[in-house]
């Protein structure tokens, strides 16, 4: 009796008579990702808001990615926002409504690995494991060509004027850039790098290929004399991004040893005192990192699973923001500073709402500590730091402003105490 129980335990746990076990347990498989698929695709719908009543950042919340969202991208002006996953899907999302707006489902048979748009959205560029790079007409969600490779594809970017694209791959440490219009290769570098390329992209003037690596270095590529012009060397395990201030005077790199650093590039001042170096904040690898278009302040995302916004001028922590149930993959600022934009391997996208970041007591505390005040000019626009002069009621005006100026009193005393 006690053989016939354990036998017919044994046909429950494995099913039927005649069906294979394996089999069985490929269906539950597949009808365990179906259902996650489901889910996803209800989720998606509408990107909700996802933070406490009182939270004094706002988070927004895109669902519909089943794996890990490997980056994430402004365009159109912050009207749309790009998401490439590791599900082999590129999405296009609204991010005022909340909405997928398109879905590129099977854009790559295995892992979309990058993906970058350009800023009017007319085309896409997007590349993956399975060693196509791919050229879509956004519009149409069709691709205009594509090119295979030899190897597994890291990286890739379109340059600002949409007239090149550059990508990077694993094992060959390749720099490969083409013509966007003819799909052309005009430039194919094997072993560029010594090890895999981690990111590529076009300086802000497009006269320059940016790359950095697992080699724990960063190049500058020129364009036009086709030849590597800076070379940094100083993290002591893999680059894994970089950012460059719009004036090409600030260039910043992330890497796996928990830093950032901030090369000064414009003066060359990195050769003789070295990088600027960010640390403290992240308790594991920093994996993306991105500078603000005036380079005053950077934002880092990090395998702790945290984003911090770094005032660079100072080099000191602004805050820290905290909810992805993941390493985060990719970060970025949008154009007016007010949102942060992020994605990691727990398959969602976030907006992060700073805005008002400058009056979370925790931000000003740390500014009172440092005796320093961000503020904007209210003559040209452009945000400036002063020390916190008590004598001082209102200081509007950047130094710059009053220099050009000098004949008009910028600054306003208090006023004379009654007698």
């Amino acid at each position: 009796m006690n053989a016939v129980r354990e036998l017919r335990k044994l046909q429950h746990r494995e099913g039927p008579p005649g069906i294979d076990p394996l089999a069985m347990e490929m269906t539950r498989d597949m009808n365990r990702d179906l259902s996650l698929q489901q889910s996803a695709k209800a989720n998606s719908q509408v990107a909700k808001w996802e933070h406490e009543d009182l939270a004094q950042v706002r988070i927004r919340v895109f669902r519909g990615h089943t794996d890990e969202v490997n980056k994430c991208q402004f365009f159109n002006d912050e009207t749309r926002v790009l998401s490439t996953s590791t599900d082999c899907s590129i999405k296009v999302w609204d991010p005022r409504q909340g909405t997928e707006l398109q879905s590129l489902d099977d854009a790559h048979s295995i892992n979309a690995a990058d993906a970058h748009c350009l800023e009017d959205g007319s085309k896409l560029v997007s590349c993956g494991w399975d060693k196509e790079l791919h050229l879509w007409d956004l519009e149409t969600g069709e691709p205009i060509w594509s090119a295979t490779h030899m190897d597994m594809l890291t990286c890739c970017k379109l340059s600002n004027d949409g007239r090149l694209l550059c990508v990077g791959s694993d094992l060959f440490h390749e720099l490969h850039i083409y013509d966007v219009n003819s799909g052309e290769l005009v430039t194919g570098i094997k072993d560029y790098h010594e090890g895999s390329l981690t990111s590529c992209f076009f300086s802000p003037d497009d006269s320059r290929v940016i790359t950095t690596s697992t080699d724990r270095t960063a190049k500058f590529y020129d364009l036009r004399s086709e030849t590597c012009t800076i070379h940094l060397v100083g993290h002591e395990n893999a680059i894994s991004d970089c950012s460059i201030s719009m004036d090409e005077r600030k260039f910043a790199t992330s890497s796996w040893d928990k830093t950032i650093q901030i090369w000064d590039i414009a003066t060359g001042m990195y050769r003789s005192k070295g990088p600027t170096v960010l640390k403290g904040s992240h308790d594991g690898s920093v994996t993306a990192c991105n500078f603000t278009d005036d380079g005053l302040q950077l934002v880092s995302g990090s395998a702790d699973m945290s984003i911090v916004v770094w005032d660079v001028e100072n080099s000191t922590q602004k805050i820290k923001l905290q909810g992805h149930a993941g390493w985060v993959n990719d970060v970025h600022f949008s154009k007016d500073q007010c949102w942060l934009l992020s994605c990691a391997k727990d398959s969602t996208v976030r907006m992060w709402n700073i805005e008002e970041s400058d009056k979370i007591p925790i931000v000003m505390e740390n500014k009172r500590a440092q005796g320093l005040k961000v503020t904007k000019c209210s003559n040209c626009g452009k945000p400036f730091s002063m020390s916190e002069l008590e004598n001082f009621r209102d200081v509007t005006v950047c130094v710059f402003c009053r220099l050009q100026s000098p004949e008009k009193i910028w600054l306003s005393f208090p006023d004379e105490p009654e007698t």
